[in-house]
C-alpha cells in the first residue's frame, strides 16, 4: 500500500489554470473520489499523479517517494480509463497478462497471478474471449483486472462509469468498492457523478476551478457542506435568497431561525428536497403545487410560497404514496426546520 502527497501542485495549458496550488493527502488504503463539474480540473490532478500531465510546480509523492519527474512506466500505479483502452486483439486473459509480461515475470507466476485477478473481478468464463464479445461491464471489469496485475501501490480511476447505463454502472461501482476493500489498495477515482461519489469513497473532494473546494466523508460533505459551493453542488439543495433582520431570517411559516455572526444584510439559504416537511395538522405555511413529477419511490413537488412580501420557489420530495393524491394547483402546509437549512452570506 502506498500513501499519496500532492504539494502546491500547479498546473497551466496557455492562460487558463487547471490546477491552481493544490494540496492533498491520502492514506494508504483509503479510496478519494474527486467531484466536480466539467473544467475543475479533476482529470488533470489524475494524470499528473499518473505521470501523463507533469506539473508545473508542486510534487507528487507516492509513499514518501518524490515521483513527479518520474515517466508514467516508472511509477507504481495502475490506471482504469473511461475508453477502457483495452488491446482488441488480445483476449482478456492476454490482456491482464500483459502489464507481467512487460515487466518479464516468470510465466508460472503470470498465470497463477491472471487466474486470481481473473477471480476478483469475476471473469473466469469470459477469460478466453476477445473484447469485441463483451458488454461494457465486462469490459470495464477487465480493464480493472489489467491495472491490478502489477500490484500497484496506487490505483487510479478515470470516469471508469461514466460509458455504462445506470444498471452496470451501479452493479460495477458496488464491485470496484468490494475489490479495493479486499486489496486495500490507495484508490483515487474521478466522477461527476455525486451518488457515484457518495455510494463508494472514504472521503470525496469537492473541486472547482482548479482547486478543493471541501475534501470529508460522503455523510459530512451531505449533512454540514462547509461552504457555499459545497452546498449547492451536493445534495440537490434548494436555494432561497432572503433577507437577514436582527439576526434572524425569516420566511413565513416556511423558516424562521436564527443566524448569528452572520455579516451580511441577505443570505442564501439551502435545503434539501427531503427536508421539506409537510404538515399533517394544519400547521405550516401555504404553498401551491406547480409541477408533480413521478420518480418512482419519490415524487418531486414544485412549489411556490409567498411570505414577509417576498416569492420563494422550491422543490420537495414525497414518497410517492404519500404524494399520490397531490395535484398541480392544490394548496399544501410546509416548512423547514431550521437545523436542516445552511446559511451563507448572499454576496460571499
Amino acid at each position: 500500500m502506498g500513501s499519496v502527497s500532492l504539494r502546491h501542485i500547479t498546473k497551466h495549458y496557455g492562460s487558463v489554470c487547471a490546477l491552481d496550488q493544490l494540496c492533498l493527502d491520502i492514506p494508504a488504503g483509503e479510496l478519494v473520489v474527486l467531484l466536480g463539474s466539467s473544467g475543475c480540473g479533476k482529470t488533470t490532478l489524475l494524470r499528473s499523479v499518473a505521470g501523463l500531465e507533469r506539473p508545473d510546480q508542486g510534487q507528487v509523492l507516492i509513499d514518501g517517494q518524490d515521483v513527479t519527474a518520474l515517466a508514467t512506466r516508472h511509477r507504481p500505479i495502475g490506471m482504469v480509463f473511461q475508453s477502457y483502452a483495452l488491446f482488441p486483439h488480445m483476449t482478456v486473459r492476454q490482456n491482464i497478462a500483459f502489464p507481467l509480461r512487460a515487466r518479464q515475470r516468470p510465466a508460472h507466476r503470470r498465470a497463477s497471478r491472471v487466474e486470481e485477478l481473473l477471480e476478483l473481478v469475476h471473469l473466469g468464463p469470459q477469460a478466453d474471449r476477445f473484447p469485441n464479445q463483451l458488454s461494457g461491464g465486462q469490459q470495464q471489469r477487465a480493464s480493472l483486472a489489467r491495472a491490478l496485475a502489477a500490484s500497484p501501490q496506487v490505483l487510479l480511476l478515470d470516469e471508469p462509469l461514466s460509458a455504462l447505463d445506470a444498471l452496470v454502472r451501479q452493479q460495477l461501482r458496488e464491485e470496484i468498492r468490494r475489490i479495493q476493500k479486499t486489496l486495500q489498495i490507495t484508490t483515487l477515482f474521478v466522477t461527476h457523478d455525486q451518488a457515484e461519489a457518495m455510494a463508494i469513497a472514504d472521503r470525496v473532494a469537492v473541486m472547482r476551478q482548479g482547486r478543493i473546494e471541501q475534501i470529508a466523508t460522503p455523510l459530512e460533505l451531505y449533512e454540514t457542506p462547509s461552504t457555499r459551493f459545497s452546498a449547492s453542488f451536493v445534495g440537490n439543495r434548494n436555494a432561497l435568497e432572503l433577507p437577514l433582520q436582527d439576526g434572524r431570517i425569516r420566511f413565513g411559516q416556511v423558516l424562521d431561525m436564527a443566524v448569528p455572526g452572520l455579516a451580511s444584510r441577505r443570505a442564501i439559504v439551502f435545503f434539501r428536497p427531503e427536508d421539506v416537511e409537510f404538515s399533517q395538522n394544519g400547521v405550516g405555511h401555504p404553498a401551491k403545487i406547480e409541477s408533480k413529477i413521478f420518480q418512482g419511490a419519490h415524487t418531486r413537488l414544485h412549489l411556490v410560497a409567498e411570505a414577509e412580501g417576498l416569492m420563494g420557489r422550491f422543490y420537495a420530495d414525497l414518497p410517492s404514496r404519500q404524494a399520490h393524491s397531490l395535484e398541480p394547483g392544490n394548496t399544501v402546509k410546509v416548512s423547514i426546520h431550521p437545523s436542516r437549512a445552511r446559511v451563507f452570506p448572499a454576496d460571499g
